[in-house]
């Protein structure tokens, strides 16, 4: 018997081995090249429902359209269908189970966004693609998961949308509307953040659970009513939302006045309602809905739709919701295509028990991440529209404005996240209100524009505070009848506020509550405002900047200012006549009087005989003829021009001077009969003195901010209490409101006065919440008011002011003429004054150049001892010297008289030779100091002399 080598045996068990392998194998890519692989995709929906049977037949169609226009595609499709039967939890137990024992490549679906939490965190682990089309809540963003794609818009790109409308129609404030649920709580934020950037605000919030019945919903419906807000922004899913527009209805807020905005979560499935129509119940709401661009792939799936649903009802009525899930399943079937199928498979971990549903064994897809990729650069037009994946998601686009009216869904305008609202029909954009949209229809099927808000008659009455005050009645008493303890405020603040109240377009009720407060704090009285435990504040509360942080204040209705208030004093005093002009106005006047005199001496001295004499005259002269020019008394000539243009231009100065005195003078006794004791605050805090303020007011915090220190600071209550402060001496001055020390001197008009500058505030105003419609309407009403006749009706009648009380409104605190009222007129003066000057010494200099450039052995000492001498004589070169000259020629008495200088009975004329030697010598004695007075007066004779000769 042969016996056979292992060995060999072996060797050729391995080589048929290899052969069936290598055959099998090429069998498998022979057959490969005329089969497809089939790619299994899971669908969880919601089956009983006919928005997810809408959905299914959609994406039936769409793998039947696209593998029809595709077959040349080496991939298919396989879906694997889950019903999460309306669950969260069976949702996602759907979802593990595809994941787990079908090892489905991608998940289409949730329905709705509380379904799709866990199952983007199952896809996450597993990296199997979740492609959602109708989960909206921008919270599942949050969860950071590259394997969950919207194929459809958040929330978060409707919210600007609302928002324009909103702005479009000049409203500020909205009640937030929306379900109990992730769905509804995620676009709050959004929208509250959009509203913002257009100055408008949520000021409440209303939410209703997704099971809530009618009772429920009828609750909080009543609650709105007496809000006074009106308009209304509802997010909720549409069965929900068609119940609460049917209650809103029967409750009467659906008439006119009411404003409803509707999101696109009930917009998309307005005709879905599987409880029969709705428009009616929803008539005059306004909405914002995905748009959908038409196309011709559209319109004829929409016949096919058709065809399909001959005799449709609302269940089958197609939705955006249906194109999303057709066009899901397109760029899901051209992504797997691009993807290489190698990677087809998972890798499970090593089980840790028998328990199939453990997640611990959940395997992970190999195929995930290339599919994902694929899926990201898929690009195409779809039946929705452009279908492109930014970030895992859809990006913002295009929302219709739609209008309920009657049956119809009008389009009444287009919001793109580039330039905003446009019009459906004109195509372009305004600024004018209203007009970016189309004609409204509004509830109540008003063509008016409703202004959003009103004061609710079946509601609650405006709660408006009060402060209960001990002095200063004139402008809140807050009177409580002490048997029915009911409470009737009067006063001047109180009567401008009902005033107010009638000039508004509305009834609005009032009902007034007392604030009492030992220190009378008004801003522990503003701030309840703030908390909600009054409406409003009325009263006299001045409108400050810490105030305004967390309240609204309507335009002031009062003077504005702080001011002091000081005793007066008498004012007898005997150098009352001075206090017109201020010292440096007083010196300055007496310094140009001599400068004035001293130029029109200078001017004069050698051409005008008044001026001329001895040293002593010429000074009298001087300073008489200045100071006469007062009352223009002066009777010295002026011969000279250049004198007279000085003395013109000083006559207008002290023209100006005497009769701003003479006024000024004036008013000081006829005016002002008292003075004030202080007429700087800053002297108050200088010297240490106690000042007074109002208990309770902002004016003490307001001295300390300026430097008071405090204990120099002395509270009162009542303009009596003021008083008594004064009387006894304890504080110097006072600082309130303007408007409380007209009231103080209103009765003691005699005793004080109010000195200004005084510290800037806003005056009164009344006070609302933040944001509260009431502060614009309040405001114009109050315009109104305040520049009719009526409200000085008002102020005669609380703030009577007496016969004898002096002009409150004048400012003592600057009585003086100061210098920096008339140093322009001083300037020219004494341009004036210098230009003539400078051109008399100029002239002066030219006559006598023959001196000042002469060679001679004259020192520059002496040339300047002539100069001086020579302006010391008389100028026989003028005017009123020649005429002198002449009448001594011709009268006998001069012929009879002789010279001393000749002894002649006549002068003797002499020739210009003559005159030149005469002028020789003059200048050889005055050099030599050896001229005498008796020699100058024969020179200026010989002069005369030989000018009347030249003359014949």
């Amino acid at each position: 018997m042969k016996v056979m080598n292992p060995r060999k045996t072996n060797n050729t068990f391995m080589y048929y081995f290899v052969l069936f392998v290598c055959g099998f194998v090429l069998m498998e890519g022979c057959l490969g090249q005329n089969q497809t692989t089939e790619i299994k995709v899971g669908v969880v929906l919601d089956l009983h429902t006919s928005f997810s049977k809408l959905c299914l037949t959609s994406i039936n169609i769409s793998l039947s359209d696209f593998y029809k226009y595709h077959s040349d595609y080496t991939t298919r499709l396989a879906i694997h269908i889950r019903d999460s039967m309306e669950d969260v939890v069976q949702a996602s137990s759907a979802a593990l189970d595809l994941i787990k024992n079908e090892q489905v490549s991608a998940i289409i679906g949730p329905r709705t966004s509380m379904q799709a939490e866990f199952m983007i965190r199952l896809a996450d682990k597993s990296q199997v693609p979740t492609i959602t089309f109708s989960a909206t809540c921008p919270l599942l963003t949050s969860i950071n998961s590259p394997y969950f794609v919207r194929a459809t818009l958040d929330d978060s790109s409707q919210v600007k949308a609302i928002a324009a409308i909103v702005k479009s129609f000049g409203w500020r404030n909205v009640v937030a509307i929306y379900v109990d649920n992730e769905f509804g709580e995620g676009i709050l934020p959004l929208l509250t953040d959009a509203l913002q950037d257009v100055q408008a605000f949520v000021v409440n919030r209303c939410l209703i659970p997704q099971e809530a019945n009618d009772d429920q919903i009828l609750k909080e419906l009543y609650k709105l009513m007496t809000m006074q807000t009106r308009v209304f922004v509802v997010h909720m899913p549409p069965t929900l939302g068609f119940r609460f527009f049917q209650k809103a209805r029967e409750i009467g807020m659906m008439e006119e006045g009411y404003v409803w905005l509707l999101t696109d979560g009930v917009m998309n499935l307005l005709k879905s309602n599987e409880r029969g129509s709705s428009l009616e119940n929803m008539q005059g709401v306004l909405g914002v809905r995905s748009h959908i661009p038409k196309s011709k792939k559209l319109k004829n799936f929409r016949l096919r739709w058709e065809k399909m649903f001959p005799k449709k009802g609302n269940d089958e009525e197609m939705n955006i919701f249906a194109l999303r899930a057709y066009d899901s399943i397109t760029a899901l079937a051209m992504a797997v295509e691009k993807t290489n199928i190698k990677s087809l498979r998972y890798d499970h971990p090593i089980a840790s028990g028998n328990n199939k549903t453990n997640l611990g064994t959940l395997g992970v897809s190999r195929y995930g991440p290339s599919l994902l990729k694929a899926l990201s650069n898929v690009r195409f037009n779809g039946l929705a529209g452009e279908f492109e994946l930014i970030n895992g998601q859809l990006e913002s686009s295009v929302f219709d404005v739609i209008n309920i009216i009657g049956s119809e869904e009008r389009i009444i305008g287009l919001w793109r996240p580039s330039n905003g609202i446009v019009n459906a029909k004109s195509k372009n954009t305004t600024s004018v209100l209203g007009e970016r949209l189309g004609p409204v229809i509004w509830p109540g099927k008003s063509k008016d524009v409703p202004k959003g808000w009103q004061i609710p008659t079946n509601g609650k009455m405006l709660r408006v505070g009060i402060p209960v005050k001990k002095g200063f009645l004139e402008f809140v008493d807050a009177k409580i009848d002490p048997i029915s303890n009911a409470m009737t405020p009067t006063g001047y603040c109180i009567e401008i506020f009902e005033a107010v109240l009638k000039k508004l377009p509305y009834s609005v009720i009032p009902k007034y509550i007392a604030f009492l407060s030992p220190d009378e704090n008004y801003d522990e009285m503003v701030y309840q405002v703030y908390t909600g435990a009054y409406d409003a504040v009325v009263g006299d509360v001045t409108i400050v900047a810490n105030r305004s942080l967390y309240v609204d204040f309507t335009l002031p209705y009062t003077e504005s200012g702080v001011s002091m208030m000081v005793p007066l004093k008498d004012n007898k005093n005997t150098w009352v006549f001075l206090r017109p002009w201020s010292l440096d106005l007083w010196v300055t006047t007496a310094c140009f009087f001599v400068f004035i005199g001293f130029i029109v001496w200078i001017l004069e001295h050698r051409v005008n005989t008044d001026f001329r004499g001895p040293p002593h005259h010429q000074i009298g002269t001087s300073f008489w003829f200045a100071f006469s020019t007062m009352n223009f008394a002066h009777r010295e000539k002026v011969v000279s021009n250049l004198a007279r243009f000085v003395v013109l231009v000083w006559c207008f100065v002290v023209l100006v001077l005497i009769q701003s005195y003479t006024a000024n003078l004036t008013s000081f006794f006829t005016v002002k009969l008292l003075q004030p004791t202080v007429t700087n605050w800053k002297d108050l805090i200088k010297f240490n003195k106690n000042i007074g303020y109002q208990r309770g007011t902002f004016v003490r915090e307001l001295l300390k901010s300026q430097g008071f220190d405090e204990s120099q600071l002395k509270p009162f209550g009542s303009a009596v209490e003021c008083d008594e402060l004064f009387s006894n001496g304890t504080i110097t001055a006072s600082f309130d409101e303007v408007a409380y020390i007209k009231v103080i001197l209103s009765q003691n008009s005699s005793k004080y006065t109010m000195v200004e500058p005084s510290f800037k505030t806003a005056g009164f105003g009344f006070v609302f919440p933040k944001k509260s419609p009431l502060t614009d309407d309040v405001s114009r009403a109050i315009l109104n008011v305040t520049q009719g006749e009526e409200m000085q009706h008002i102020e005669n009648k609380w703030f009577k002011k007496p016969n004898n009380c002096p002009d409150l409104n004048t400012s003592l605190s600057s009585n003086h003429l100061s210098l920096s009222s008339f140093w322009g007129l001083f300037l020219i003066a004494g341009i004036a004054s210098f230009l003539a000057l400078l051109i008399f010494v100029a002239n002066f200099l030219y006559e006598h150049k023959h001196t000042l450039f002469d060679d001679s052995e004259n020192s520059f000492r002496g040339k300047l001892k002539f100069l001086v001498r020579n302006f010391d004589e008389k100028d026989i070169k003028s005017h009123m010297f020649k005429e002198n000259a002449v009448h001594n020629v011709s009268s006998p008495i001069t012929q009879g008289s002789s010279s001393p200088l000749t002894d002649q009975s006549t002068p003797l004329p002499r020739s210009p030779e003559q005159y030149r030697e005469l002028e020789l010598r003059r200048v050889s004695s005055i050099s030599s100091g050896e001229l005498f007075t008796t020699q100058s007066e024969q020179v200026e004779d010989e002069e005369s002399a030989i000018i009347q000769c030249e003359g014949e």
